[in-house]
């Protein structure tokens, strides 16, 4: 590291210093005290660069970070390219306007009731022309009644009691059919843990809520239903963590999180040493299917994966790991062909693009182009070979001279290696292998964003419910989002999900297999 030599100037000394140099009649020392200006300058400038980079992301910690497409980063752009992410821009129309209504066809759970024509039938005649005759035609008109109510409701049975006179037997009605023998049949836990896990709705508020209706359910009450179904399907939930183990390609990440007894000392953790909590996101790919899975304590997320690592079979090939580049973030027991997302090491140049506006375009346009070709991929539907080769066909040129830009930028030293630039094109580089990996292994990523967005579940329910009282809580918390979030992603009605697997839970018992949100309806209708 370079040392500085403190000199000291005062006010009337630097004006002095100042004319001497205008003059031309600099004396002995005048060239040190220049350079060591200079110097200042360039500390400073870097200081001011690094605060303005620092608060631009303290506002957007609080306020909420906008979007971070190239359009809006890069203002008043000269012919600017289709958007990497919008597979219609890829496509070449912009963004369709339209009413925003959703059509009737989209209320798939909807009860459908089929209203007769009050004094038609088919072949009656016309009741516009004497000679013609109706027919039905086979798409009927839609009405949508759409009613609120209570998330939880209740019916109450009234049943007639009769006594006999003589030997005083009480004879009581049977209950309709259909009404459970229990309280609380398997749709409540169901919507429970869908308000909760699902949708970040406190036991505490879900309580004043039902209270209003008048169908009290106490926070408590809440907690033994879902604890109590958590059991009951837990089989399933850990069939679904074997499969997930056997991913192609696996993201993960994690995000802070707070487990009350922890905190408070009421019990301590499996390693004390370890003042870290985290929710852990873990997705994976299984060909068609995907799943979804969160690991709350004191691990971070490259101890989770490495967890769930260690059910995959023998035999099978390294999945394509793709996260961000902290360390903690690998399982370092096991082999993985690491990945390292592209949007991490692009919102460094996005940050600072205030500051360096022409060499940060450079990174941000060649970027775009790579995004709109992954977006022409998946909407041709194109296979992970298929899609590799388009890459390097189209991508790859555009990533070499990218490298190329920036390694001459470092070496020709244009730019100052500690300034923010300097650390972006820095980190860009040291990763290079890893971010590039789309060009080289089919099927990898480009971005983590996926497993980012299945963090945002977690920390819903953190901005609620604040914390898990206990590892016991975060557990089933992590049970019930993983199922949850697993259903959402491979497009299955979480509620009727959870209701049927509580419902056929002995045979799946024996079976967890045929429980997989894919497959449980074929498997348990036999």
């Amino acid at each position: 590291m370079k040392e500085y030599r403190r000199i000291e100037m005062s006010p009337k000394e630097l004006d002095e210093l100042v004319e001497r140099v205008k003059s031309g009649t600099m004396r002995e020392g005048d060239e040190q005290a220049v350079e060591a200006m200079a110097e200042t300058i360039k500390v400073l400038h870097s200081a001011v660069e690094k605060k303005s980079s620092s608060i631009k992301r303290l506002l957007q910690m609080l306020f909420g970070s906008p979007t971070e497409t190239s359009d809006r980063v890069l203002k008043n752009r000269k012919n600017p390219a289709p958007a990497g992410g919008d597979s219609s821009n890829a496509s070449g129309r912009g963004k369709v306007k339209g009413h925003g209504r959703r059509g009737a066809a989209e209320y798939t759970g909807a009860e459908r009731i089929t209203v007769a024509h009050e004094s038609l039938s088919p072949g009656a005649r016309c009741q516009e022309c004497p000679h013609g005759k109706v027919y039905r035609l086979k798409k009927s008109s839609s009405v949508l009644c759409i009613r609120g109510g209570a998330p939880l409701q209740a019916v109450r049975y009234e049943l007639e009691r009769y006594r006999c006179n003589l030997c005083g037997t009480v004879f009581t009605a049977d209950p309709p059919s259909g009404c459970s023998r229990n309280k609380y049949d398997e749709t409540v836990g169901s919507m429970i843990a869908l308000l909760k896990y699902g949708s970040g709705f406190p036991f505490n508020r879900l309580e004043k809520l039902q209270d209003g209706f008048g169908i009290p359910l106490p926070a408590s009450t809440q907690w033994q239903i879902v604890s109590r179904k958590a059991d009951t399907i837990r089989c399933t939930y850990e069939e679904l963590l074997r499969q997930g183990a056997q991913g192609t390609v696996i993201h993960n990440d994690d995000t802070e999180a707070k487990i009350l007894e922890f905190m408070t000392g009421a019990n301590e953790p499996a390693d004390p040493s370890r003042n870290g909590m985290f929710t852990t996101g873990i997705l994976s790919r299984l060909g068609k299917h995907t799943v979804a899975l969160y690991c709350t304590g004191n691990k971070h997320a490259g101890e989770n994966l490495a967890d769930l690592l260690a059910a995959r079979e023998t035999g099978r090939a390294p999945p394509i790991q793709m996260c961000d580049a902290l360390s903690r973030n690998l399982p370092k027991p096991f082999q993985v062909i690491l990945a390292n997302c592209m949007v991490h090491a692009r919102r460094n140049f996005v940050n600072i693009v205030d500051l360096f506006p022409e060499q940060c375009r450079v990174v941000l346009e060649t970027l775009q182009k790579v995004y709109h070709h992954d977006a022409i991929a998946k909407r041709d539907h194109l296979s992970d070979e298929q899609r590799l080769a388009f890459h390097r066909d189209n991508s790859a040129p555009l990533m070499n001279d990218l490298h190329a830009s920036l390694s001459q930028m470092l070496e020709q030293k244009t730019v100052e290696p500690n300034s923010g630039l300097g650390d972006a094109i820095s980190y860009m580089l040291k990763h290079w292998k890893p971010l590039t990996r789309f060009l080289h292994v089919p099927g990898a990523p480009l971005d983590n964003n996926i497993c980012e967005q299945l963090l945002k579940r977690a920390i819903m329910h953190r901005k609620n419910s604040l914390f898990f009282k206990t590892q016991r809580g975060a557990e089933v918390g992590d049970l019930y989002m993983s199922l949850i979030h697993t259903c959402f992603l491979n497009g299955v009605d979480p509620f009727d999900y959870l209701t049927t697997l509580e419902k056929h839970s002995a045979e799946l018992n024996l079976n967890p297999e045929l429980g997989m949100p894919w497959n449980y309806k074929e498997n348990l209708s036999k």
